[in-house]
């Protein structure tokens, strides 16, 4: 007796837990772990920059990975295979405090991050679009934040008394059998209809698509600044005693829990192109906010906006993508994944120069407001409507 076809939402519910597991619980952790991690001695703030390098590389890589790897035989090994690589590099993060081990932990994470941020939701896109329901694909993110805000709990859990190192040890119970229930769910699904684009009849860029990677290279270096060092801006700016150091991550979490319903349903409304014109511009109004204003006024409105917005670029510019060129499928998710991890790593690297030179940690903001006004321009060439096929 053959099992029970899977519902669109249980799919959507199994693809949001994935992501759920490998950025809140993986990647993002870091961001309220920072100021607590070198309050504890772990790392420096300059280590610090480099360990988001490291992991932002491993993202990179990730994502060329799913470039090469797309079809439904390789997603069915490489889906498990990331997830196995996610729970044991989180694991291995509470066993030492040795820099050089860290570097390569944070290295290995990013790699399944990459990996599982492309190939789960193209997977979803593709097998949604294949029963009229790519409408729902945008509400995988939803686990993005939800693992936003359940990071920002699992850093400092007030029953706990966790040190260094041990400060990993939620996050990694928790990744298990969120992971373990995920990927069954994924395994299941019949994608003997989907992923069938083995040989793309045309190049990733052409004149309708380049505009696009182009802002969304902006974006990926624009937001990144303020998704990584929030809290600890807050620290160096109100002192590491002040409630922003925590709450500013709390606020960006829980502003980023509805966004991605709100951003998926006024891309429907509005169109893509328009909803991802509004994205933009609110992206960096938020990056302004930051460096404009007092901190204890700029720092929480930054929080706010970015957290409201910065999800929506990326499932917004996912489907607008595939309007743009629908026989490229997972292929042209995986490189604009690999595009904005890229921008991504160029980000703490050039933040660790900055200091190096004797500047602050809170004017590498000025990076990240320029990059998303770039971004924000290119959005204005991409075209409005679907191409004619060519």
């Amino acid at each position: 007796m053959s099992p029970a076809p899977t519902s669109p939402r249980t799919a959507v519910a199994a693809a949001a837990c994935l992501l759920l597991v490998v950025h809140g619980l993986g990647r993002f952790i870091y961001t309220p772990l920072l100021p607590l991690l070198v309050e504890d001695g772990l790392l420096s703030v300059t280590q610090a920059a480099d360990l988001a390098s490291w992991n932002y590389l491993g993202y990179l890589l990730g994502a060329l990975v799913a470039i090469r790897w797309h079809t439904p035989q390789q997603l069915r090994v490489a889906i498990p295979a990331a997830l196995t690589l996610h729970c044991l590099s989180m694991l291995g993060l509470t066993q030492t405090s040795y820099f050089g081990g860290l570097l390569a932990l944070r290295l290995a994470n990013g790699l399944s991050n990459g990996m599982i941020f492309v190939m789960v939701p193209a997977l979803l896109m593709e097998w949604l679009a294949a029963r009229q329901r790519i409408a729902l694909s945008g509400l995988a993110y939803l686990g993005v934040g939800g693992g936003l805000i359940i990071s920002g709990l699992l850093a400092n859990p007030p029953s706990l008394d966790l040190h260094a190192a041990q400060r990993w040890w939620p996050a990694a119970l928790l990744s298990l059998p969120l992971a373990v229930w995920g990927a069954w769910v994924l395994a299941r699904l019949d994608n003997r209809t989907t992923l069938q684009h083995s040989a793309p009849p045309r190049r990733l860029l052409d004149r309708h698509s380049a505009p696009l990677f182009l802002a969304y290279a902006g974006a990926g270096l624009g937001y990144i600044l303020p998704m990584t060092f929030l809290p600890m801006i807050a620290s160096l700016q109100l002192g590491s005693e002040h409630p922003l150091v925590s709450q500013s991550w709390l606020i960006l979490a829980c502003a980023t829990l509805p966004s991605a319903w709100v951003w998926n349903r006024l891309g429907q409304q509005l169109g893509d192109r328009t909803a991802l014109i509004a994205n933009y511009a609110m992206q960096a109004v938020s990056v302004f906010a930051a460096l404009l204003l007092p901190p204890a006024l700029g720092l929480p409105l930054c929080a706010l906006l970015m957290g409201s917005s910065f999800l929506g670029a990326v499932l917004l510019t996912q489907r607008l993508g595939r309007t743009l060129q629908p026989d490229q499928g997972p292929r042209l998710s995986a490189a604009l994944i690999a595009l904005y991890g890229l921008t991504q790593l160029l980000a703490p690297w050039l933040a660790r120069v900055w200091l190096e030179q004797g500047g602050q940690l809170p004017d590498t903001l000025w990076l990240g407001a320029a990059a998303l006004v770039w971004s924000l321009g290119w959005m204005l060439a991409v075209p409005p409507a679907k191409p004619a096929e060519q």
